[in-house]
């Protein structure tokens, strides 16, 4: 009786101790009765992912990490041992990816599934990846701003320092005169405005008179294009006639006769030959002042004395 009493308390504990070690399994997320898958893959850094954290496959539970160790290389890598309870059947080329599963940042690794027509088996290595952290995805949308932030701030500074340099005193007094000047601008251009309407006004009979007559003027020309037509076709046969002409060596010819009329000029200059002696020779021109004088004395006598010169018979 005593025996099959310690028999029970044997076997009884024995059932408490499995029911213990299944029940806490079962509370980690592990089933000892459902066969199990593992997998693995390898990060540079998981990012806070901790053991126990789920693996996922499109959003549904399918196992949770068991272990994360060193990689055996000791390159620092860490290798995350993934336990799969369902029989989904996983391609090899699936990609483990860990992500944030809530906004307080627990990690999860989730299952891309691949396309691969062949299946991963139990104890494979699957592809790795890391999805940016919410930190990560905020300072990549805020980091354009900052830096155009900070654009506007140097930008800002920059005007700042102009808006000091010119509110000084001289700034000032250079300010108001410079709006002084552009404010007299507008009243005289006005005033010019005003003159040139006035103008317009007091000469608008002018003005139609002349637009008038431009009209006439190209009315003559449109009647009388035929004829301008003509001239211009004459003037462009007067322009090939020149062209056509040796004025080259008319030119040539010209020029060669003032060489020489230059140097029958530097000769009479000099007094050589007839023309040069009858201008430079003072003698020539004394005989022909004094043959001049008496001829004058002949024809005076000639005129008071004309029979001593021509004798007169009537018969």
């Amino acid at each position: 009786m005593k025996s099959k009493r310690v028999y029970i308390i044997a076997i009884s504990f024995i059932a408490a101790l499995v029911m213990f070690i299944w029940g806490f399994n079962f509370l980690k997320g592990n089933d000892v009765f459902v066969k199990e898958r593992v997998f693995y893959a390898t990060y540079q850094n998981v990012s806070g992912l901790v053991q126990s954290n789920p693996v996922v496959i499109n959003g549904m539970r399918v196992g949770q990490v068991t272990r994360l160790l060193f990689h055996p290389d000791m390159s620092g890598r860490i290798v995350a041992v993934l336990s799969l309870r369902s029989d989904f059947p996983i391609p090899d080329n699936t990609t483990a990816r860990i992500f944030s599963s809530d906004l307080m940042g627990s990690k999860a690794v989730e299952l891309i599934l691949g396309n691969s027509p062949m299946n991963a088996l139990s104890g494979d290595t699957l592809q790795a990846s890391i999805e940016a952290s919410l930190m990560d995805a905020v300072n990549a949308q805020v980091a354009p701003i900052k830096a155009k932030a900070e654009a506007l701030i140097s930008s800002l500074d920059s005007l700042v320092i102009v808006v000091q340099a010119i509110l000084n005193e001289d700034s000032k007094k250079n300010l108001i005169q410079s709006l002084q000047n552009i404010s007299l601008t507008f009243k005289n251009l006005e005033n010019t405005t005003a003159n040139i309407d006035t103008l317009i006004s007091g000469e608008r009979k002018r003005i139609s008179g002349i637009m008038r007559n431009v009209e006439l003027i190209t009315r003559n020309f449109e009647k009388n294009s035929d004829e301008l037509n003509r001239i211009m076709k004459n003037a462009a046969t007067f322009s090939d006639s020149l062209a056509a002409a040796d004025i080259a060596s008319t030119i040539r010819n010209a020029d060669k006769a003032l060489n020489e009329l230059t140097q029958i000029l530097d000769k009479v200059n000099k007094g050589e030959g007839t023309a040069g002696m009858l201008l430079k020779n003072d003698t020539l021109y004394f005989e022909l002042e004094k043959s001049a004088a008496e001829l004058n004395k002949l024809l005076e006598d000639v005129r008071l004395n004309p029979k001593r010169y021509v004798k007169i018979s009537l018969f």
